[in-house]
């Protein structure tokens, strides 16, 4: 049997202008801000989907797939249940590393930094602009917490539901709300050829000031 391992011949398949230490001048926000657009004007599925990385209670790495809902010169920002694993995790070391992966365009982003929980007033307004079924689903599951059946958890969706009726206000939900990575090293990866890939990181400094520096692939 053949095994096939991508990228063996990856090219790049949407941008053929090589990834510089240049490119990083003006700050890591703007460049990830551009290969971010990049991959929704290429249809990549879900290009806001980042994987979580954070450190259990035995010291043993846990990832999961979150989505980005903001990107700013503070850092990356996504929302949770703060009594799920991942906010129990990091509220116990407060540290977090989170990759997006665009495969189809042969490009990748590593943010690691501290976190933070953001304001009530940012969890509120981002709450609002949900869907009202993620907002039921929010109040109906313990997140993270076991449960006996399917059955149950649908239970658990039709009584937030009925609490909070057809077009009754749904409250953002105690103990949720966003956490900001505010990153230290942020690298870049850009498939190329023969595995000859570009990768550039850049961290912050002792001075507040960041190094740019080239990696070899």
């Amino acid at each position: 049997m053949r095994v096939g391992y991508g990228y063996q011949g990856l090219g790049a398949p949407h941008d053929e202008s090589d990834l510089d230490v240049d490119d990083l001048s003006d700050g890591w926000h703007r460049l990830m801000r551009q290969w971010m657009e990049a991959a929704v004007e290429a249809e990549v599925p879900e290009p806001n989907a980042m994987t979580l990385g954070t450190v259990d209670a035995q010291g043993h790495p846990c990832t999961r797939t979150v989505l980005c809902k903001g990107l700013s010169a503070d850092g990356v920002l996504f929302f949770t249940n703060y009594a799920s694993d991942k906010g129990h995790q990091l509220a116990a070391v407060p540290y977090a590393s989170a990759t997006f992966a665009w495969l189809p365009i042969a490009r990748q982003i590593t943010v690691r930094g501290p976190v933070e929980r953001v304001s009530a007033e940012i969890t509120d307004e981002y709450w609002h602009s949900r869907p009202r079924g993620s907002r039921l689903g929010a109040w109906a599951s313990d997140q993270s917490q076991p449960i006996g059946s399917r059955a149950e958890l649908d239970a658990a969706l039709r009584h937030a539901a009925e609490r909070f009726g057809v077009d009754g206000d749904i409250p953002v939900r105690p103990n949720w709300g966003g956490i900001l990575i505010k990153p230290e090293v942020v690298e870049f990866w850009q498939g190329r050829a023969n595995r000859m890939h570009n990768r550039i990181r850049t961290s912050r400094g002792d001075d507040d000031g960041w190094i740019v520096e080239r990696l070899q692939p």
